[in-house]
């Protein structure tokens, strides 16, 4: 293998913090750290490995979870004291769930708040957004908000109303409306993000999927196996 650069440098107890990033679209997923045994192994099996400070253990992401990054491409700093990771992550980086580690905002003053706009989604990033609303919603929502009683009343529930919901989009495509299509498929896509968080399946799982297909005959689905008939 390539030996490691030499401007990289490891700290006085052995390690280098690694960022990791989404190889798609950017987002930073999350913050570890490598000692040279992880890093070599990281860039050996083309899979992300770390080394824990707590269990003083290496361990490979989504060993257990099975939401394994395959790495993509890595750099290291001006200094050689960081790397930078870029992976492909699969379902989700975060052990509670959201997409990235990185969930829970800091409040800032307000001279130095942006106003841009930027509180509302663009329509390429809202499923990820909503995404992790429903899941702070899961968690830490209050009584009465309606994402936390869906999933205190369970998954029969929330199947049943991606049920209705699609119910409801036949007939808006029956009755020809066009706003209401659109309204009753964002009830669809809404309830059908809520139970993939039920599974903790992030809706990049999905996108990825349609990926995999997109130009493929038959929708990328497999042709269905034919059984031949007995003759008489």
């Amino acid at each position: 293998m390539t030996p490691l650069p030499e401007g990289l440098r490891f700290s006085a107890d052995g390690l280098v913090p690694a960022i990791v990033q989404d190889a798609t679209d950017g987002t930073v997923l999350m913050l570890a750290y490598m000692n040279a045994d992880a890093l070599e192994l990281t860039r050996s099996t083309g899979f992300t490995h770390f080394w824990s400070r707590s269990r003083q253990t290496l361990w490979k992401k989504g060993e257990t979870s099975g939401h394994v990054q395959r790495v993509v491409s890595m750099a290291y700093d001006c200094d050689g004291d960081a790397l930078l990771v870029q992976v492909q992550q699969h379902n989700v980086a975060c052990h509670t769930g959201q997409r990235s580690c990185f969930y829970r905002e800091v409040p800032v003053p307000a001279v130095v708040e942006v106003a841009s706009g930027a509180a509302t989604p663009t329509p390429a990033a809202v499923l990820d957004a909503l995404y992790r609303l429903i899941l702070t919603r899961r968690d830490t929502g209050a009584e009465t908000s309606y994402v936390h009683t869906l999933f205190q009343r369970g998954q029969d529930v929330m199947c049943k109303k991606v049920v209705e919901e699609a119910a409801e989009v036949l007939l808006a495509s029956k009755n020809g409306s066009t706003e209401e299509i659109v309204y009753e498929m964002a009830d669809v896509w809404f309830h059908a993000l809520v139970l993939l968080g039920f599974h903790t399946i992030h809706p990049h799982e999905v996108l990825r999927e349609l990926q995999r297909r997109f130009g493929l005959p038959g929708g990328g689905k497999p042709e269905p196996v034919s059984v031949s008939q007995p003759t008489s």
